[in-house]
């Protein structure tokens, strides 16, 4: 059992132009007090071959953290698209929300975005170079795939039953679990 759960993410400010700042609206509740801080990463895939092209955004230290339900705003710098493949910034691409715990990583929330042209004839005949504020972003926050990990909140006490078995693989989320609450129906994996 997690001693941290995320109960709501809400992607603020979506559609958006490519080069304004990612905001999420993160809700989570703490189930048993937690000594050290919880570390927040926003991760921009820059490209699905090479994961060198993958761009921290942003990451931030919450706590320490007591019981109870928290609720905040984590902003972040758009990718910088000098550091993507000109071919990659036009397409599909994925956005990872993450939290961990004294260096372990529980829980991972995944995002197909799509980035394409706001203006249609841009889209149907695109330049030879992209140009970058005529840029899009469309988060697609109705599908998020969750996957969480088990780890030992308490490796001071790691004899006792807190320590995940080693044989335990990460879960996987198909996303019926109601991240966020507001969509009901039944999601589909990225």
């Amino acid at each position: 059992m997690s001693a941290v759960n995320i109960t709501n993410v809400t992607v603020l400010d979506n559609p958006a132009p490519f080069l304004t700042p990612f905001q999420f609206e993160i809700s989570y509740e703490c189930l048993t007090p937690l000594k050290d801080d919880l570390e927040w990463k926003l991760i921009y895939v820059g490209s699905a071959e090479d994961e060198t092209y993958d761009q921290l955004l942003e990451s931030v230290l919450v706590g320490p953290v007591n019981v109870g339900n928290y609720r905040f705003v984590l902003q972040a710098d758009p990718p910088d698209p000098s550091k993507i493949h000109e071919e990659d910034i036009i397409g599909v691409t994925i956005l990872l929300l993450t939290c961990s715990y004294l260096g372990q990583e529980f829980v991972r929330v995944g995002y197909y975005v799509n980035n394409d042209y706001e203006d249609e004839q841009l889209r149907e005949e695109p330049p030879s170079k992209v140009i970058i504020d005529k840029v899009q972003r469309n988060i697609l926050s109705d599908k998020p795939r969750v996957t969480k990990f088990p780890i030992n909140f308490y490796p001071e006490n790691a004899d006792s039953a807190d320590a995940p078995p080693a044989h335990d693989q990460p879960v996987e989320n198909d996303g019926s679990e109601e991240l966020p609450p507001e969509q009901p129906s039944e999601k589909e994996e990225p």
